[in-house]
């Protein structure tokens, strides 16, 4: 298909909430030629029980109806499975945290659905995500969005000059009130819709029934760090650093009813550690190894300049320091202590509102 139009070609994901549609419609006010892609990345157990990708779809229908666009249905199932959920089990096996979102976006979003899009003879692909881009020379930023409770640039840290190049964020610079007073405005159904929440293929169901599909259950006890036996947990891989609920072990124990937090995980004697208490020494880290790194520019950040980082969603910056920085791995060293800092999910590097990048969260032992 040859693009003989004077306008640029957007290809937007549009996923059946209220920021793709917004940014869709942004775009064609912008004068591009916008064409909506809504993107199926899970076939197992689809069902309306537990998954709402079928009303996400008409949503999305209904809305490209009203703005006058075609969209189309692209199934990124496989890739998904191969490339995101396949990390997601084997790295929950090991015992740590994976963040599958991340993956999605450098793997599916930023990959799979540019690639297809590249053959639609687009110019440029769109998605809802509350972040901005900046060009500086010849060199592509992601920045923080305007909204900082919003703000998704910590979930779009692996993607690289290439896909910048290529990527639109047209809400970036709005609030989230502004999104819906637009959807609004411009009758879309959808303007209220809830926001999704979770990780896409568990849906609403519970995280243990969903696992427990895939991965066998391996009881072993929960003991303290000196080692007394306080219960029984049903396998590692159901928990993960600083849950306090679900462990099934009351609060009070040798006459204090702080509540229990999970705080290790010994994978050789398939143990789970729990201390007594939110602000206990063992949940709090000043330093962490990151390992598979990823920097947006593609140069490695300088050693001991003072950044800010984040190791989950929604955290506060944390002013930090890169140390012990390879092609493969660095040391990061942080001012104050970080909470619950957890293998397999990643740490984000800031500078001010620019994201640099990061990496894959390993182990949480100084080695100063």
């Amino acid at each position: 298909m040859t693009n003989t139009s004077k306008k640029q070609r957007v290809v937007v994901g549009m996923s059946g909430g209220v920021d793709s549609s917004v940014a869709a419609y942004l775009l064609k006010q912008q004068g591009f030629d916008v064409v909506g892609v809504f993107m199926k990345n899970w076939e197992d157990d689809d069902t309306d029980e537990y998954c709402s990708s079928r009303q996400d779809f008409l949503d999305a229908v209904s809305v490209a109806d009203v703005l006058d666009i075609p969209i189309e249905v692209v199934n990124f199932s496989t890739e998904y499975k191969d490339r995101v959920f396949s990390n997601f089990l084997v790295e929950y096996q090991a015992g740590r945290t994976p963040n599958p979102d991340i993956l999605c976006n450098a793997e599916i979003k930023f990959k799979a659905f540019l690639k297809h899009a590249i053959q639609l003879d687009a110019d440029y692909i769109a998605t809802g995500h509350y972040a901005q881009i900046r060009k500086t020379g010849k060199l592509f930023q992601l920045l923080k969005a305007e909204d900082g409770t919003k703000d998704q640039s910590y979930f779009l840290y692996r993607l690289n000059q290439a896909q910048l190049a290529k990527a639109l964020f047209p809400i970036g610079h709005l609030y989230k009130r502004e999104v819906r007073k637009i959807a609004e405005e411009i009758a879309l159904a959808n303007f209220a819709k809830k926001d999704s929440t979770g990780i896409c293929f568990i849906g609403e169901r519970p995280f243990r029934d969903f696992l427990n599909l895939y991965l066998p259950q391996q009881p072993g006890e929960i003991q303290t760090p000196d080692g007394k036996v306080i219960g029984q947990h049903i396998g590692l891989m159901y928990y993960t650093i600083g849950q306090r609920q679900g462990l099934g072990i009351g609060g009070t124990r040798e006459g204090s009813d702080a509540p229990w937090f999970v705080s290790n995980k010994d994978m050789q004697r398939n143990v789970l550690i729990v201390v007594q208490g939110h602000d206990h020494p063992d949940l709090l880290h000043s330093t962490l190894r990151a390992t598979n790194l990823t920097w947006i520019s593609g140069n490695l950040p300088h050693c001991h300049w003072v950044y800010a980082a984040k190791t989950r969603y929604r955290q506060t910056d944390a002013p930090c320091t890169i140390t012990k920085l390879t092609q493969h791995d660095c040391q990061v060293d942080f001012a104050q202590h970080q909470w619950a800092v957890t293998p397999g999910q990643s740490v984000v590097i800031y500078e001010s509102k620019v994201c640099l990048g990061g990496g894959i969260i390993d182990d949480t032992t100084a080695t100063q």
